[in-house]
């Protein structure tokens, strides 16, 4: 049975697994995610970057555990690795016909704060599911989902406070569902999970594809 390797160290979308039952093995691959970006060009579509995004990760590490050499991170023994799926993700935000992905500054997200309040956007997440058995990759799939996204319109000192935290400036779109963000978020229309990072949905529906049930997965929780 396949075990499950996330290809990122978002710790939001290991806890999302977690609860579902999986502990995936931990790899972060070592793409360039702005050059791809640049080498699609201003004309490509929003769900086709996060999508290709998505791709360029897992195949990174499904190339790499292909090989039979990596490091591994976080939880779990890679030892004797011989069959896994490796499951790629990349969120960003499309709000105001703008593609958002981490602010990473102080100045950059109170300008997307000020931006976003009150408003709505789409969050995208693109993930990609590729499967390696005996050195090989057998199976690849791909796909982006959408959740709207409506902003509250929180105080300037509730939004002084929040950029204080740190906790907006390395997460996509500048805000968080699970975390502090959570209070400043009106409602959602989409799945909630792939919000917070990894749309359990669209990875179940990808696995299914690859010929991997999602019950197979859970018997390797520890």
């Amino acid at each position: 049975m396949a075990r499950f390797v996330l290809a990122s160290a978002s710790p939001a979308r290991r806890a999302v697994l977690r609860a579902a039952g999986v502990e995936p093995l931990v790899r972060v691959s070592g793409v360039d995610e702005e050059a791809i970006a640049e080498d699609l060009g201003p004309g490509a579509y929003p769900d086709e970057v996060v999508t290709v995004l998505a791709q360029a990760k897992a195949r990174w590490v499904a190339e790499e555990i292909a090989r039979g050499g990596t490091e591994w991170a976080g939880e779990g023994n890679a030892a004797g690795l011989t069959d896994c799926v490796v499951v790629g993700c990349d969120s960003m935000l499309f709000i105001g016909g703008e593609l958002q992905g981490k602010p990473l500054t102080t100045d950059v997200t109170r300008q997307r704060w000020k931006h976003m309040m009150g408003r709505t956007g789409d969050l995208l997440t693109g993930h990609c599911a590729i499967h390696v058995r005996d050195g090989v990759v057998v199976g690849e799939a791909s796909g982006c989902s959408t959740t709207t996204v409506h902003f509250g319109d929180p105080s300037e000192e509730d939004l002084d406070a929040y950029l204080a935290s740190g906790e907006p400036l390395n997460v996509a779109g500048a805000f968080t569902l699970d975390g502090l963000g959570g209070w400043f978020i009106d409602r959602i229309e989409g799945d909630p999970s792939s919000v917070i990072g990894i749309g359990l949905p669209l990875v179940r529906s990808l696995l299914t594809r690859l010929g991997i049930s999602i019950s197979d997965l859970w018997s390797h929780t520890q």
